[in-house]
């Protein structure tokens, strides 16, 4: 199984790609879809729709795994997170991939051990559990904790264990 795993931001928008051979994990990909401040928000948003769009070209995966909506205190931030949340979901959608969710702190547990962990802990465990040469910026490692979560979450759901919402 080879998974499209995405943390969505108008500005910096997480993305890795990662392969599950016989028990084997391993990152084919991962990086950040940097976007400028004086980008457009209109324009970022196809910036991340066309970069994944590219990325599942590449790499054909076969489903897609984002973070669930977080809770923000600022309504402006809310929207725009939603925003490109939305043009990811587009990207996998126009591509036929299914899409499932995760809450941030079920991919914190599944990745670091406790829903609490930190930006610098997660990074360091997916370099550890994905056998990585350096450590990723924290968009790519919590798209990685991403991918790692569903991987694990489709596992689990093979051994009776029921998987997290597709939507």
């Amino acid at each position: 199984m080879r998974v499209l795993a995405i943390d969505a931001s108008l500005r910096n928008t997480g993305v890795a790609i990662i392969d599950a051979n016989n028990g084997k994990l391993r990152a084919l990909y991962f990086g950040t879809i940097h976007n400028t401040s004086s980008l457009r928000s209109s324009a970022c948003l196809v910036a991340i729709r066309d970069r994944l769009a590219e990325l599942i070209r590449s790499h054909e995966p076969d489903c897609c795994a984002l973070e669930s909506v977080i809770y923000v205190q600022s309504y402006k931030t809310a929207i725009l997170l939603g925003a490109a949340r939305g043009a990811a979901i587009l990207a996998a959608a126009e591509n036929g991939l299914p899409v499932f969710e995760y809450a941030p702190t079920r991919i914190k547990q599944a990745t670091v051990g406790r829903g609490a962990a930190g930006k610098n802990q997660v990074a360091f465990m997916v370099r550890a559990l994905l056998g990585l040469t350096e450590t990723p910026e924290a968009d790519a490692a919590d798209a990685l904790a991403i991918g790692l979560t569903h991987l694990r979450s489709q596992e689990a759901a093979r051994c009776g264990i029921p998987a997290e919402r597709q939507i």
